[in-house]
C-alpha cells in the first residue's frame, strides 16, 4: 500500500473512532488500523457509556447505537466481608429522552462505532499489527510499519489510540513503560439471565438499569475496586487492582473475583445466572501526574494511550472520545490553514486538552493515586469501623443510645487514635482539592 493519507488512526476503539470520523466527516482521507479481526474483537466486556461525549460527535447516535440500559440509579458500596454500607442515588430524571449514561457490550458497540467511521468515509482495515512508526531523517512521524506485505503506509499525522498499552508510544520513546502503581488488572465476567428477573432483582423498569461501585476489604487492603452493571440480558461484574499489587503475590485477578462473587451482598444478585464470558484488561489509573506528552511531531496521542482515565469517578470512554475528538479537531484546523503537522502547531491539541474537563479533573484528583497508595487502611479499617457503628447502633438489645455512642467513639479513636483520625480527614481532602 503506497497512498498517502491526511491521518492514520491506530485502533479502533472509542478514542480512535471518534478521532477518525471526526476527520472523515470533515472530509479528510483517513486510514483507521485495528489489531482484532474485528472492532471490539479484544473488549467482550460490559461498560458503561457517556452519552454527553459521544453525542457532541454524532448527535443522532440513540436512533441505531447498541444501547443496553440507560442507568437511573448509582450504587456505592462500601463492603467488609460479611456486610455492606450503601449509598443510593436513583432519579426519574434520568429517564429523560436523553439519559446520561448507558451500559453497554464493548463489542457491539465498537463495532457500531467502526460503521460509522466507515460510512463518514474512512478506510478501515482490521487484523493488521502496526510494529513501528515510520520517522524521517529529523525525527518526524511520516507514517506506519505494518505486518502486511508492503505494509509502509504514510500519513501527514498519526493518532495513537492503541490502548494502555502502547507499544508503539513506548518503543518511539513517546511515554515509559507501564508502571505497576499506576496501572490497574480487572478482571471482568458476564452473567446471563432473563430480563424479567433483572428487572425485579434489580427493581428497574424495562430499559432501566443500575451501576454499582464497590469498596472495601474486598481488595484485601490493596487499591482497588469492584463493579457491577446491568444490560439487557447480562450483568457484568468485575473487580481490579494495581498490577504492582498483584505482582507482589498472594492475590490473583480470578481470585478476587471468585470472593465478591460470593460475598453474602453479591451472591443473590447473580443467583441463577450462567456465566458465558471472562476477560481481563489494563486501566491506566495513574490520573493526572501520570499522563505522558499527548502529541509530538507528526503524532498525537489520545485515550488510554495518553492515560486519560478519571478511576475516582470510573470515567473512561467519555474521555476517550473526547480526546478523540479534541485531536481530530486540531488536525482539521491545521489542514484548512495549510499548516504542517508538527510539534509546534500540534501543540494546540494540548491546549483543548487542557481547556476541557478532561485534564480539569484529572488535575482536581491528581492527589488521590498518592493518598491510597499511603494510606491502604482507607480499604479495610473504615468499612469495618463503619460497619461496627451500623451494626451497634441499629441493634435493639436494651443498651441505651447514649452508651453506644461512645462504644462507637471509643472503637474508632482505638483503632485509629485521635490524630488517625484527624490526620486521615485532612489528607483526603487535601486529595480532593
Amino acid at each position: 500500500m503506497t497512498e498517502r493519507f491526511d491521518a492514520i488512526v491506530v485502533g479502533a476503539g472509542p478514542a480512535g473512532s471518534a478521532a477518525a470520523y471526526v476527520m472523515a466527516k470533515a472530509g479528510l482521507n483517513v486510514l483507521q488500523l485495528e489489531r482484532g479481526e474485528y472492532p471490539g474483537a479484544k473488549n467482550v466486556q460490559g461498560a458503561i457509556l457517556y452519552s454527553d461525549a459521544l453525542e457532541k460527535i454524532i448527535p443522532d447516535f440513540r436512533e441505531d447505537a447498541p444501547l443496553e440500559r440507560h442507568i437511573v440509579e448509582q450504587r456505592v458500596w462500601m463492603l467488609t466481608d460479611k456486610s455492606h454500607i450503601g449509598f443510593d442515588h436513583r432519579s426519574d430524571e434520568f429517564n429523560d429522552p436523553k439519559p446520561d449514561r448507558y451500559s453497554i457490550i464493548r463489542v457491539q458497540f465498537d463495532k457500531w462505532f467502526a460503521g460509522k467511521v466507515k460510512e463518514a468515509g474512512a478506510l478501515l482495515i482490521c487484523d493488521t499489527v502496526v510494529k513501528s512508526l515510520l520517522k524521517d531523517a529529523n525525527g518526524k512521524v511520516i507514517g506506519v510499519k505494518t505486518d502486511r506485505e508492503g505494509g509502509d503506509i504514510y500519513a501527514d499525522v498519526v493518532v495513537l489510540a492503541d490502548g494502555v498499552n502502547s507499544l508503539l508510544a513506548r518503543d518511539a520513546g513517546f511515554r515509559k513503560e507501564l508502571d505497576g502503581d499506576n496501572t490497574a488488572l480487572v478482571a471482568k465476567e458476564m452473567h446471563f439471565l432473563r430480563p424479567e428477573v433483572i428487572q425485579n432483582r434489580f427493581n428497574i423498569g424495562e430499559k432501566e438499569g443500575v451501576a454499582f461501585e464497590l469498596v472495601g476489604t474486598l481488595t484485601r487492603g490493596k487499591i482497588g475496586m469492584g463493579f457491577i452493571y446491568t444490560n439487557a440480558e447480562s450483568v457484568s461484574i468485575g473487580i481490579g487492582c494495581m498490577v504492582g499489587d498483584f505482582a507482589k503475590g498472594g492475590l490473583t485477578p480470578y481470585g478476587l473475583l471468585d470472593e465478591l462473587k460470593a460475598h453474602p451482598s453479591i451472591k443473590p444478585l447473580l443467583a441463577g445466572s450462567e456465566m458465558k464470558e471472562y476477560t481481563a484488561h489494563l486501566i491506566p489509573e495513574g490520573g493526572y501526574k501520570a499522563v505522558p506528552k499527548t502529541f509530538g511531531d507528526g503524532w498525537v496521542m489520545v485515550g488510554d494511550a495518553a492515560g486519560l482515565v478519571n478511576s475516582i469517578h470510573r470515567e473512561g470512554s467519555n474521555m476517550a472520545m473526547t480526546s478523540g475528538q479534541l485531536a481530530a479537531e486540531t488536525v482539521i484546523a491545521l489542514k484548512k490553514e495549510g499548516k504542517p503537522c508538527n510539534a509546534q502547531n500540534l501543540a494546540r491539541f494540548k491546549t483543548a486538552l487542557d481547556d476541557s474537563y478532561v485534564i480539569k479533573d484529572l488535575k482536581k484528583y491528581q492527589g488521590m493515586p498518592g493518598f491510597l497508595h499511603g494510606n491502604r487502611h482507607v480499604f479495610t479499617v473504615y468499612p469495618e469501623l463503619m460497619s461496627q457503628a451500623m451494626s451497634t447502633m441499629l441493634r435493639v438489645d436494651g443498651v441505651d443510645k447514649k452508651t453506644k455512642e461512645k462504644q462507637v467513639t471509643k472503637a474508632f479513636r482505638q483503632r485509629r487514635g485521635l490524630l488517625g483520625l484527624v490526620g486521615d480527614a485532612i489528607k483526603f481532602a487535601r486529595a480532593f482539592r
